[in-house]
């Protein structure tokens, strides 16, 4: 079996699946993120009881972070400053006895997220698709030729400045740029903006509040489409289950890229460029477990199965 952990501010998530059948999963458990001892102990005991049935060959990590993502590194696979009270400078790895055991990769959780999303998802069949997460935090991953882009530090999508809408005149939560993406498009920034989530908004603060998230969600669509021609954009995150504000953004687009660019997917129907996540809540075990299929075929991943 392989094994895949999906590590988040709410909650955890750990898998197993057969090598032969990486993306069905047989046995899973949800796990409340508490403190690190507390979560990681009830990871390890979902390990150990699922291995005592048959062994684990490899593992796979998508975690949030900031994280350590390059082995070549000190702290390979610590969360570092993150802003989760009690993670900072939290060493996986030297947590889960089976991380030290059998081949081990870790990425970013929307890093997992994106290549859920392209193994078995709405990026299926494509070659570059981008995954973006706007929810307490906003990140993109992004696959580019059958490669995951990653490292420490980048993509870091979610702190781009935006150029702002006319109308807003909100200074963003950021607490380094103020308002970069992030700091005006997550779901903090807006509960500080309106007072409530951006499904709870309506009428005029909705129509509004609406049209002011999609203009920004746009712009970074089109500049991480004009920088890396992605074939595909997927867009998901709590932020994005405000029922009709995909639509807005799909509105938004073609005024933001000032008309039709040839070659871009842009160009396309923007109900199949700009589409939310096949897997759910999935997507990221799920990138977990393709990273850990990777492992046991000694597949690196610079070089993604499609």
């Amino acid at each position: 079996m392989i094994a895949g952990i999906e590590t988040g501010g709410t909650k955890v998530i750990c898998a197993v699946s057969r090598e032969e059948e990486p993306e069905r999963i047989v046995s899973s458990v949800r796990i409340t993120t508490t403190a690190p001892a507390e979560t990681i102990d009830a990871v390890n005991r979902f390990l150990d009881d699922v291995s005592t049935e048959e062994p684990i060959r490899a593992l796979g990590i998508a975690s949030f972070g900031p994280v350590n993502v390059e082995p070549s590194r000190a702290r390979y696979g610590w969360i570092t400053g993150t802003t989760k009270v009690g993670w900072q400078n939290t060493s996986l790895l030297d947590r889960i006895p089976l991380a030290r055991a059998v081949p081990t990769t870790v990425v970013s959780d929307v890093s997992g997220a994106a290549l859920g999303e392209y193994r078995w998802g709405a990026g299926r069949g494509l070659q570059s698709v981008a995954y973006a997460t706007f929810g307490t935090g906003v990140g993109v991953g992004i696959i580019l030729n059958g490669s995951l882009v990653a490292g420490n530090g980048y993509p870091e999508v979610g702190h781009v400045l935006v150029r702002r809408h006319p109308r807003d005149d909100f200074s963003g939560i950021c607490p380094f740029h103020g308002d970069c993406l992030e700091g005006l498009t997550s779901g903090p920034a807006i509960m500080a903006r309106w007072g409530v989530n951006a499904s709870l908004l309506t009428g005029r603060a909705r129509a509004t509040g609406y049209e002011i998230i999609a203009y920004y969600i746009a712009q970074v669509t089109a500049q991480v489409t004009f920088a890396l021609g992605v074939e595909r954009f997927i867009v998901g995150g709590g932020v994005l289950g405000a029922p009709g504000l995909l639509d807005e953004v799909r509105q938004q687009l073609s005024g933001v890229t000032g008309g039709p660019l040839a070659g871009h997917g842009m160009t396309a129907d923007p109900f199949d460029f700009l589409v939310p996540p096949a897997l759910g809540g999935d997507a990221g075990v799920l990138g977990a477990l393709a990273i850990a299929e990777g492992l046991v075929l000694h597949q690196p991943l610079t070089e993604v199965a499609p």
